[in-house]
């Protein structure tokens, strides 16, 4: 986070696009540059404290996550000739038509399960 030393050397429009960085607005009114070093020393500590308190963005819940898990296992895991498509597929390579679609369709899925995959892994920490 900023110090206010940091903030005290700056100027009001220095300041103010810091703000316009962060999305932060001044606390009290815009023409006082302690209302921006007030606004910036203390968002970090804010935003903390509403996702401790349930508001904005805010951790699933255990169903959620159960959820999630459940998705993961019934895609399973590709077959051996799966597996091959889907390298063959992240080369570039395409079948002729009419394969292509589902070939496309294999690869979106298996996208999909990577993705939820790393979801859990994010969640885990």
């Amino acid at each position: 986070m900023f110090t206010r030393s940091e903030l005290e050397i700056k100027t009001v429009p220095e300041l103010r696009d810091l703000c316009r960085r962060y999305g932060v607005r001044p606390v009290g009114s815009p023409a006082y540059k302690s209302s921006y070093i007030t606004a910036l020393m203390s968002f970090g500590i804010i935003a903390i404290k509403h996702m401790n308190e349930g508001r904005g963005l805010r951790i699933p819940s255990l169903a959620t996550i159960q959820v999630i898990e459940s998705a993961i296992s019934e895609m399973n895991s590709p077959t051996d000739e799966q597996a091959a498509l889907i390298k063959f597929s992240l080369e570039g390579r395409r079948m002729s038509h009419p394969d292509r679609y589902e070939q496309e369709r294999l690869l979106a899925w298996y996208m999909v399960k990577m993705k939820l995959e790393e979801i859990m892994a994010l969640l885990a920490r």
